[in-house]
């Protein structure tokens, strides 16, 4: 794990605020596409990632998957950041994803991160916020679209709320959990986390989705951290209050995502697992990644 300083790669861990606690880095690419046209853009993304599992689902839901091209980097992430293999980079031929955002910005300072949007006329980075990356896939790209939307205009305000009350305590929130360098910080942090977890646990009660009986974006950002709790955060993150699977009503809720037909294909759990535990040696030194859990047969079970 590294970052770009003025165009030059220098490695390194998170650095934590004074109370040990992880902060989220910035997005530094916060554009919108110019004019939408099929086979402009490209999406840069890996399938451990949940930021960038986020990206992957919306393409998938709205049918966009011969419209926008997509590249998947490898799970393994060595020191030099996430790196191209069996599906190399066919726009600039890179070896490292740190080379696309040299191609944007030979100055570039910041973290290589996934998802990235790439526009091939303008020959640069678009978006680096998986957010943002979603809505324009769902919204922008509507007349190159053929599912339903996740942001129907008259939830919007209801989706975005929604969104920014799980960021913290929950998709960030397992990150400072596993990241935090000081006890006080951890405490902190799962405190919030389980607290926000019980609150959706109770209102997933008697609905199927976040905001009632419609899928929208809010329900795939948090599915991409859910589906990842037991396999990975639980331990490695040591968010070990409760497992999901003890939170019938959340476990329901991922198992329905997840059984969705065009959410599966997307889930590959074993490039999850092999993602944390091999690229944070800061977390896990030996790199030695666990046998378990095998969470598919109850994944699969049939929903009640």
């Amino acid at each position: 794990m590294g970052q770009l300083v003025d165009g030059a790669w220098r490695t390194g861990w998170y650095e934590p605020d004074a109370k040990g606690a992880f902060n989220h880095p910035t997005a530094r690419f916060r554009n919108h596409p110019d004019m939408i046209e099929p086979g402009r853009y490209h999406l840069y993304v890996s399938y451990a990632c949940p930021w960038a599992h986020r990206t992957i689902i919306t393409r998938a839901l709205r049918g966009l998957e011969q419209a926008v091209t997509m590249t998947v980097v490898e799970p393994k992430m060595p020191d030099e950041g996430w790196a191209f293999g069996a599906d190399p980079d066919p726009i600039g031929g890179a070896q490292l994803l740190q080379h696309v955002y040299l191609r944007a910005d030979p100055r570039y300072t910041g973290r290589v991160t996934v998802p990235v949007l790439w526009d091939r006329v303008a020959g640069t980075i678009v978006n680096n916020e998986s957010r943002e990356i979603m809505r324009i896939l769902d919204t922008e790209f509507e007349s190159l679209a053929s599912g339903e939307t996740l942001a129907p205009r008259e939830l919007v305000a209801e989706i975005d709320a929604m969104i920014d009350a799980n960021y913290a305590p929950i998709n960030n929130g397992v990150y400072r959990c596993g990241f935090a360098s000081k006890q006080e910080a951890y405490d902190d942090a799962v405190r919030a986390l389980f607290d926000r977890l019980y609150e959706l646990e109770k209102r997933l009660a008697d609905q199927p989705f976040l905001l009632g009986k419609q899928m929208t974006e809010a329900d795939v950002a948090l599915f991409t951290t859910l589906l990842r709790f037991d396999l990975v955060y639980y331990a490695h993150f040591k968010t070990n209050e409760r497992r999901l699977r003890d939170l019938p009503n959340l476990w329901r809720f991922t198992r329905r995502m997840y059984q969705h037909p065009k959410i599966r294909p997307t889930c590959r759990l074993d490039q999850i697992k092999v993602h944390y535990y091999w690229s944070q040696p800061t977390v896990n030194p030996t790199r030695i990644v666990p046998i378990g859990p095998d969470l598919q047969p109850d994944l699969d079970a049939p929903i009640t």
